[in-house]
């Protein structure tokens, strides 16, 4: 490592050649410590090239100033190969093209952070596909597959990446770039001929390969998911001297990868799934061949660990409750051409388990549903992470590090029942689970990390269950990569010669030993780096919201939340995370901000605690939208962080001014509304309207909401001739639908007249307080509860027969109750009944057999996302079917206004990019007769101003029907 000044310079030069593209700033240096392993290492600095030419400028420059590189795409790795004390080089961000993609060859030339669900889609359009798909498909990049040398569940159809990648561009650290790939004897004299330092390259690659090439043999596992170590079989004649096969899986240690050519191969049209059902683990292991004999594309299996695990939790409830009777599962998918093609395997498969004499028979279940396919497969990609914190205080958190080795499939069963032993020995437990078809087996342990005796044992298993693994033939790694979890015993795999023959193809490459150092070869010890070892920081911290769970309680155990697994960086899943999604932007997905948070309580890089700019920079630009909540599978919460967070920063630092225009608008809203005809005036007239934005802290760009003639509550009038038996319900009117849009309130209080319910009010107005939380008033908004819970909180429970329920038009509103109430007042009993007697008028509707008059309409919906996050759209679809309505339901994630966000001016531009993303364009390609439906005021206010499309509340569809059906009579 160099000086701090020699690292000063080597910024002020990369600064000079690449200018915004380089990030030396203690935010960056603390977003990219960390991955998804147990490993922590402060980067340099960090740099993400807009191009292929500012990558290798800014290699150039490293390599002048002799400064170690780590080339990074998703930073999902979970044995340490995307940390390290080097400038770290996102090519994720905008080096993510597909350059050429052939069909007929059945190929597609790709740049390094390429996603891998975006090449999937791509090559879907002609029937193909790229078959390795990790569990983070929606996320990683093609340049850490290649890295890595990554497999998934469809390894067994086509291979690990290894076996999919034809040739590559490269880098080497001194600054030579040349494609690899197959070599013939005569282009390798070619090669040799040409001299420099390729030339020098190939020959110094042939010498090693003649040097070795019988203990190669000999020595490696012949396997299919032999992932460890350097790929030197690759060299040997009979595999055609690849290359660029033999770089496959070097994690960015030997070159670095500018363009990468794959193989794609036919992707079926079909796919069905069979799960089986087994007494235990080990059974279902033995059977691995017979799901061989049928020829699957993937054979996973999973273990009851995990499911039990989400059962204490009351996760993925609904999935599990689809698994046919059993302690462990086999998850075995069929495609064809056509479905019956695909059924028939399946359907063979399961006569045969069912008749089966080999051993006992399991419980089958078949699958056609590619809906409930997606649901089984859930399960699969997202229980671990879901598990990962422990709920029995006295027992560790079940962790990473020995996580991915593989053997003989055929042997499966045998090694299972001896990695088991080898855990109970160690008096540690596991949940064990993985790719059954390829014999590579996934263990989360409980690892005690956190004290000198616990890391010594760690240490002490990891050699024992290598040696273990290479006993049955097998791989110390099968997917995840070496990086500095598994490099230290590799000698345990290979032996020492055969070790000696690596750090010669490392040396070969990078003389140096400038290439992420220390991973692979010449390793970190396995103990070393650890993120959260014998000197992590156990901080007490006082907050105004409780962070409760059943994992353990407190501000820091919520952000050990985050496992890495880099959810949030996905394109196309659910609502998180619009920020990252629109600006590519590491510290602003729900990760990086995690990782500022972890960084902030452990004070080394981040010093400020609660006065943190770093923090707040990349909290300002978060939507607040609490779609990780329910996207991300550990369920991190940053709408609640960012809002305690701000809670404690301006208690020091003043608040903007649309902090009290936007985020106290419950306070002066009712006031303002008795002079709604001036206010509305001074908005039309330009001059005003300007300076009003500007005081009030307004993007000029954006149109204030014209208030209401006359609020709700002077319209409103308590049914005089309710009919006997009608029941009573509350009807929560939010500010909102009270100043500004009335008439949704109006509607819903006819359509539930017409369910059978009276509409009544709190006798006073109340204000759930909603904009609060987004300028960190936490006081204030427990103030505006407390007063809930003092008026209504009797009320509710004074119901003959059931609590009486609160029924809400606006889903922010309505998720105050849901989520926040329950945050300030975890332990009294009239916020947990509140909370369980809120509705949005769907889902009570719904719950009420309510069935509407038909309207025959096309309807074009965008659900709010407090709503997916917290209440969910069952009782708006269900409606919406009643109705007979056509929906279509737009996959849009955040519409970008987000409450006040998107009126915030330093927000308009990120709020617009939000927007653009899926929901604006599908707006403007409707055709005017469809009906643009959201339950949300910002949702409303972003769709109205940038489209210029008026939108209808479920409220106002609902009475239309009514209104309809009484024209008719």
């Amino acid at each position: 490592m160099g000086s701090i000044s020699q690292w000063e310079q080597l910024n002020v030069e990369l600064t000079a050649a690449l200018g915004s593209s380089v990030h030396f700033d203690t935010a960056h240096q603390a977003v990219y410590a960390s991955e998804a392993s147990n490993y922590r290492q402060i980067p340099i600095g960090v740099v993400t090239p807009k191009n292929t030419e500012e990558f290798i400028k800014g290699i150039e420059i490293c390599h002048r100033n002799k400064a170690p590189v780590l080339m990074r795409g998703a930073g999902t790795s979970m044995n340490g190969q995307t940390v390290n004390n080097a400038v770290v080089f996102d090519i994720s961000k905008y080096c993510n093209h597909i350059l050429a993609l052939d069909p007929v060859a059945g190929n597609a030339l790709v740049e390094p952070g390429v996603i891998c669900d975006s090449l999937r889609d791509a090559a879907e359009l002609h029937g193909l596909t790229f078959a390795p798909d990790p569990s983070t498909h929606s996320r990683c990049t093609l340049g850490g597959m290649v890295a890595n040398n990554s497999c998934g569940a469809h390894s067994v159809m086509a291979g690990k990446t290894l076996e999919n990648t034809e040739a590559l561009e490269i880098l080497t650290y001194d600054g030579e770039r040349f494609w690899v790939g197959p070599t013939s004897d005569q282009e390798l004299a070619q090669i040799i001929a040409a001299g420099g330092r390729r030339g020098q390259i190939y020959q110094d690659l042939l010498t090693l390969r003649d040097r070795y090439a019988d203990l190669i043999r000999a020595r490696f596992p012949n396997i299919k998911r032999r992932v460890s170590g350097y790929n030197l079989d690759q060299l040997l004649p009979e595999n055609g001297f690849n290359v660029a096969k033999a770089l496959v899986g070097t994690e960015g240690t030997c070159a670095l990868t500018l363009a990468a050519k794959v193989r794609l191969v036919k992707s079926p049209a079909k796919r069905v799934v069979l799960v089986l059902g087994f007494e235990d683990i080990y059974v279902a292991g033995d059977a691995v061949p017979e799901y061989q004999s049928f020829n699957p594309i993937a054979i996973e299996g999973l273990d009851y660990k995990i499911i039990r695990g989400l059962q204490q939790r009351n996760l993925a409830k609904a999935e599990i409750d689809l698994l046919p009777p059993g302690n462990a599962w086999v998850v075995v998918e069929f495609g064809d051409d056509t479905l019956e093609g695909a059924v028939a395997q399946a359907e063979k498969a399961q006569q045969y388990f069912k008749a089966r004499t080999k051993g006992p028979q399991p419980s089958t279940w078949l699958v056609p549903d590619p809906l409930v396919q997606k649901r089984i497969w859930s399960i699969r990609e997202n229980g671990a992470s879901a598990t990962h914190l422990s709920i029995d205080p006295n027992s560790p958190d079940p962790v990473v590090g020995w996580e991915d080795a593989a053997v003989d499939p055929a042997r499966l069963g045998e090694y299972l029942r001896a990695f088991q032993a080898l855990v109970d020995s160690y008096e540690y437990e596991t949940s064990l689970y993985g790719h059954f078809g390829d014999g590579c087996i996934h263990a989360r342990i409980t690892f005690n990390l956190r004290s000198a005796e616990g890391v010594a044992k760690f240490r002490s298993f990891i050699r024992d269950a290598a040696t273990l693994v290479v006993a049955f033939g097998g791989s110390l790694t099968g997917e995840h990569g070496d990086g500095q979890a598994r490099a230290e015993f590799l000698p345990i795999m290979f032996g020492e010669e055969l070790m000696g023959a690596m750090h010669e193809f490392k040396r070969i490459w990078d003389p140096q030993n400038k290439l992420n150092p220390g991973k692979v070869v010449h390793p970190y010890r396995v103990d070393e780096n650890l993120r959260m070892g014998p000197e992590y920081k156990v901080v007490n911290i006082k907050t105004r919201l409780n962070f409760l769970s059943q994992e353990g309680n407190g501000f820091q155990r919520a952000v050990e939340r985050c496992v890495g697994m880099g959810k949030c960086r996905s394109e196309k899943v659910g609502t998180m995370c619009p920020s990252y999604r629109a600006t590519k932007e590491e510290r602003f997905s729900t990760r990086g901000r995690s990782r500022l948070f972890w960084e902030m309580l452990q004070g080394e890089v981040i010093k400020d605690g609660w006065e943190s700019n770093e923090l707040k920079e990349a909290l300002d630009t978060c939507l607040s939208c609490k779609g990780c909540k329910s996207d991300c599978p550990a369920h991190v919460d940053m709408a609640s962080y960012k809002a305690e967070f701000l809670s404690h920063y301006h208690e020091t630092n003043s608040r903007p001014r649309q902090a009290l225009t936007m985020g106290r608008i419950g306070d002066w809203a009712p006031l303002a509304s008795k002079f709604s005809w001036l206010i509305n005036g001074v908005m039309q007239t330009p001059v005003l309207s300007s300076i009003a934005k500007w005081v009030g802290g307004v993007a000029q760009e954006r149109s204030l909401p014209k208030f209401a003639s006359q609020s709700f509550r002077k319209q409103f009038k308590q049914s005089t001739n309710a009919s006997v038996g009608q029941k009573k319900v509350i009807l929560w009117v939010d500010t909102f639908c009270e100043h500004f849009h009335p008439e949704v309130a109006n509607a819903a209080v006819e359509v539930l007249a017409h369910a059978g319910f009276e509409a009544t009010l709190p006798k006073t107005p109340l204000c759930c307080g909603r904009p609060l939380y987004d300028f960190g008033y936490l006081d204030l908004a427990k103030q505006k509860l407390e007063k809930i819970l003092d008026a209504i909180g009797d009320q509710i429970g004074a119901g003959d027969d059931s609590p009486i329920a609160v029924v809400g038009l606006e889903p922010g509103c309505m998720s105050v109750f849901k989520d926040e109430l329950l945050k300030f007042f975890p332990h009294d009993p009239r916020a947990k009944l509140l909370s369980s007697s809120s509705y949005l008028l769907g889902d009570f509707l719904h719950e009420q057999g309510y069935v509407p008059p038909p309207l025959d309409c096309n309807v074009l919906v965008h659900s709010h996302c407090h709503q997916k996050s917290l209440f969910g759209t069952k009782g708006d679809v269900a409606l919406l079917s009643a109705l007979g309505a056509k929906a279509d339901y737009i996959d849009s994630g955040c519409c970008g206004m987000a409450g006040s966000f998107g009126f915030n001016p330093e927000h308009v531009e990120l709020s617009k990019a939000v927007g653009e993303l899926v929901l604006l364009p599908a707006i403007r390609s409707a055709d005017q007769e469809t009906i643009i439906l959201t339950n949300g005021f910002s949702c409303r206010e972003q769709i109205e101003q940038e489209t210029g499309r008026k939108v209808k509340h479920l409220a106002e569809l609902l009475q239309m029907a009514h209104q309809q059906a009484a024209k008719a009579s």
